[in-house]
């Protein structure tokens, strides 16, 4: 019943709280999602290539698919960043640092979403991405050129590679995608939203960051993660507050 929701998440509370406890795995914490090139375990990977050069330590890409991220056509997924046109290289390093983020990160366990596709049955949704990684990534692509806005389905892929759909223009990102939010929650079909929260606020995840000062990312996800099992366990705990709130409505609208 619903105190026994509430009290499942004392404990773990409770658990993970106390210092000479033994560790509890949250099942949102730590984890690869189960898609096309992911590890099933996050572990370190002593050489991960250039800029995923950051989740070194505890990464669920392999060094080889660290250095396919960084490849103009790469074999992940025979993308092709140069549909109209070259990418400016520092509009290329955004898509490589988001990347990198999918297949590196072992922190996006609160938005794994399960999905029925070809290649792969776990995809990320929702992923609160931080204001200025967002911004960042706007500013530096705006003047690149693109004919679609959603890039995960769509493309002409007759010749094995995605080319623009027949009829379609290529555009200022400026335009197809008028401002950051735009850019970075529809370019994947809402893999990330955008945040109004600030890097280093611990509420948002971050693509970039500098391993020297550790992986900000594990304490955001470890937010989300309790954030995710409290709601639960208040749902499970909601019939009181519904009795109470039946209670508070006037006669005359029970009534009816």
């Amino acid at each position: 019943g619903p105190a026994m929701g509430m009290a499942v998440a004392l404990a773990l509370l409770v658990l993970l709280t106390a210092d000479d406890a033994v560790p509890v795995k949250h099942p949102l914490l730590n984890i690869c999602m189960d898609a096309k090139h992911h590890k099933q375990e996050p572990g370190p990977e002593g050489k991960l290539h250039a800029q995923c050069s950051p989740w070194k330590d505890n990464a669920c890409c392999t060094a080889n698919t660290s250095s396919e991220a960084h490849r103009d056509q790469s074999n992940l997924y025979n993308f092709n960043w140069n549909h109209c046109g070259v990418m400016p290289p520092k509009c290329k390093r955004h898509f490589i640092q988001d990347t990198c983020l999918y297949e590196c990160s072992p922190n996006l366990g609160p938005w794994i979403d399960q999905v029925d596709s070809s290649w792969r049955r776990e995809r990320i949704l929702h992923v609160p991405l931080c204001k200025e990684d967002c911004e960042e990534w706007w500013k530096d692509c705006k003047d690149a050129l693109t004919c679609k806005e959603n890039w995960h389905k769509g493309w002409n892929w007759a010749t094995g590679t995605n080319r623009c759909p027949w009829g379609s223009m290529c555009r200022p990102f400026s335009k197809v995608f008028p401002r950051p939010k735009d850019l970075c929650e529809k370019v994947w079909s809402n893999s990330y939203k955008y945040s109004p929260e600030h890097r280093g606020s611990g509420r948002c995840i971050q693509m970039w960051f500098d391993p020297a000062q550790g992986n900000p990312n594990v304490a955001v996800a470890r937010y989300y993660a309790w954030k995710k099992t409290c709601s639960l366990a208040q749902v499970e705990n909601m019939a009181p507050e519904r009795d109470q709130a039946v209670r508070a409505l006037p006669w005359s609208v029970l009534a009816l």
